[in-house]
């Protein structure tokens, strides 16, 4: 089931690649040059090196209200599944 979160469509996101790993460290390099550095226990588990990524930053209330979204989505996917299986 494909969940489709249109609340994420537009939200300001920084998109790089992966460059690096040093330590415990990933080094992300964005498409103007910047490197950040993220702990690679955050990264995705199949993150290598030249993985494009997207970093996106969120408010805690911004992040509740995608879950609820999303929580709302998946259910009305098994609702019309159900009613297609009857």
């Amino acid at each position: 089931m494909a969940i489709n979160n249109s609340n994420q469509i537009n939200q300001p996101d920084l998109k790089g690649k992966v460059e690096n790993f040093t330590g415990k460290i990933a080094t992300i390099l964005t498409a103007d040059g910047q490197k950040i550095n993220w702990p690679i226990k955050n990264l995705p588990d199949d993150c290598q090196i030249g993985t494009a990524v997207r970093l996106v930053l969120k408010t805690n209330e911004s992040d509740e209200e995608d879950r609820g979204q999303t929580a709302k989505t998946i259910l009305n996917e098994i609702l019309k599944t159900n009613k297609n299986e009857e």
